[in-house]
């Protein structure tokens, strides 16, 4: 894993065989209409309620890819991952017929890329939680929002759960620091020792 250099990654990806669905996201989480709007000041009540923290257009700065269907879905994934240049979360419809379903599409994302973040998009009871949660390997990754949803909700989504991927990368690269200062650490105590031993040696002689 390579570490971060403090940038946060707002890529998103929408999956939705509908267009209407993608112009929805589109005019959401864009940042020209957010700069014009009460949106940014509505997330930042729901969010941090009267704790006075100041919420930036900036930090709502998403970059978001379109795919119609699950396996144009996962060839953008594969290619993001190729360029080292991952998505933070997707927004993946249940229903994409002639394809792949969102569930079968999410399966297929996670086994290539297991960090990204799921939102799960259902105007309908396609599958129960308990059926979700047995084929998808990842809950804490995934979250369910019913259709038609609300502006805010999606924001609120898009700016927690990329936060989340970010805070969680972060920690990994940490603990990933620590384990190369522990093993580099172990070394120079092996190395001590054995210098120790021959000096011990050398003195008896």
């Amino acid at each position: 894993m390579e570490l971060l250099d403090g940038s946060p990654n707002n890529r998103i990806l929408i999956v939705d065989d509908n267009a209407a669905i993608h112009e929805d996201f589109r005019k959401i989480l864009n940042p020209k209409t957010l700069a014009s709007s009460a949106a940014v000041d509505a997330l930042a009540q729901s969010l941090f309620e009267d704790d006075g923290t100041k919420l930036e257009v900036d930090d709502l700065n998403f970059e978001l890819t379109h795919a119609m269907q699950g396996q144009e879905a996962l060839a953008t994934v594969k290619q993001a991952l190729s360029a080292n240049n991952p998505y933070a979360l997707a927004f993946v419809d249940v229903r994409m017929p002639p394809g792949w379903n969102g569930v079968e599409t999410v399966e297929k994302i996670w086994e290539l890329d297991s960090e990204i973040e799921i939102v799960l998009c259902t105007a309908y009871s396609d599958f129960t939680w308990d059926e979700i949660r047995q084929r998808l390997r990842h809950p804490d990754r995934l979250l369910i929002l019913r259709k038609p949803f609300d502006a805010i909700e999606v924001l609120q989504l898009a700016y927690c759960l990329t936060k989340k991927w970010f805070l969680r990368r972060q920690a990994s690269c940490r603990m990933q620091d620590l384990e190369i200062m522990v093993e580099e650490r172990v070394k120079e105590l092996e190395q001590a020792k054995k210098s120790l031993q021959q000096a011990s040696r050398q003195h008896g002689r």
